[in-house]
């Protein structure tokens, strides 16, 4: 099995990670997260249910799918073993798949068993889907980089990047944060829907309103200062002579943020619908991907030609 195969499965196995976590969306947004009741692996303790409800279908088909992808970490795990050598970071990126892609199960396992889900409101439940969206851009993180290392990308070089790696630490801390505030206020658009944006804000304005809604009003203000700090991060990118391979990912990053900011706007607007829950999401998911790589990319062990050339 040739490297180039592997290269196109691993964008695949992202690719494919990103619709299931995207399906996963749609089952908490519909309020079908108890479709197979309080039962984990099977579904209202059938392995096939018969005679689903609508419910049943959707929540049924996100285990299902999610198994799936699961197969597919594992077997690129196993290839990944058998054609690159001991300390290639191809390796590093697929273990760390496979770690991270056990603790989605984990976590979703977690959601049904302790039946949090569906109509439920507790803080335990929002806790749960905090943790569960830090996993999930971890996963994402991880399979990036698979493949961007598969794909000829250089290693990344911690030691001796001073600045430069601070930087991306805070930007890549301030995304996760953005994405984990995310993940409440879309609980708490699913549990309490206003109709209208006057009632939203009178519901996030109460004193008296479910502490849900209260902290849905953190998101907006945590994702405009993020998106600030984003911003600068990109320049800093595009300053730096010894992140030249960073610049073309950090110019889509750039775009990427502009058009998050408009997309999470109109989700206020239009009410969080479930179809902009949706978008909203997977242009969050994509943001996440392109700061993993031009982070990756920036903090790339230098190539002595290249910083040569430079100097």
């Amino acid at each position: 099995m040739s490297r180039d195969r592997f290269t196109s499965y691993a964008w695949t196995v992202l690719a494919a990670t990103l619709a299931v976590i995207l399906w996963g969306a749609y089952v908490r947004a519909t309020g079908s997260g108890a479709g197979c009741g309080s039962n984990w692996p099977t579904c209202n303790g059938e392995i096939i249910p018969r005679a689903p409800s609508i419910e049943t279908l959707i929540e049924y088909t996100h285990r299902l799918t999610s198994g799936i992808v699961l197969l597919m970490v594992v077997a690129m795990l196993v290839w990944a073993w058998r054609a690159y050598a001991p300390g290639h970071p191809v390796r590093r990126g697929a273990a760390l798949s496979m770690l991270f892609m056990l603790g989605e199960a984990a976590v979703g396992a977690g959601l049904v068993l302790f039946e949090l889900v569906a109509d439920n409101e507790s803080m335990a439940r929002a806790m749960f889907m905090g943790v569960h969206l830090g996993n999930t851009f971890l996963l994402l993180a991880a399979l990036t980089l698979t493949a961007y290392w598969a794909d000829g990308g250089a290693p990344v070089q911690l030691a001796g990047q001073g600045r430069r790696l601070r930087l991306a630490v805070v930007a890549l801390g301030g995304a996760l944060l953005v994405g984990i505030s995310g993940a409440i206020a879309a609980l708490g658009d699913t549990l309490f829907p206003a109709s209208s944006l006057a009632e939203a804000v009178r519901q996030d304005l109460s004193p008296t309103s479910h502490l849900l809604i209260q902290l849905r009003v953190s998101h907006p203000l945590i994702a405009v200062i993020v998106s600030l700090l984003l911003l600068y991060y990109i320049g800093k990118v595009r300053q730096d002579r010894r992140a030249q391979p960073a610049k073309r990912f950090a110019n889509l990053l750039n775009l990427m943020v502009f058009v998050q900011l408009t997309v999470g706007a109109l989700n206020i607007v239009l009410l969080a619908p479930v179809w902009m829950q949706l978008v909203h999401l997977l242009l969050g998911d994509v943001l996440w991907i392109l700061l993993v790589l031009t982070s990756a990319a920036s903090l790339a062990r230098p190539d002595p030609a290249t910083t040569e050339a430079v100097s």
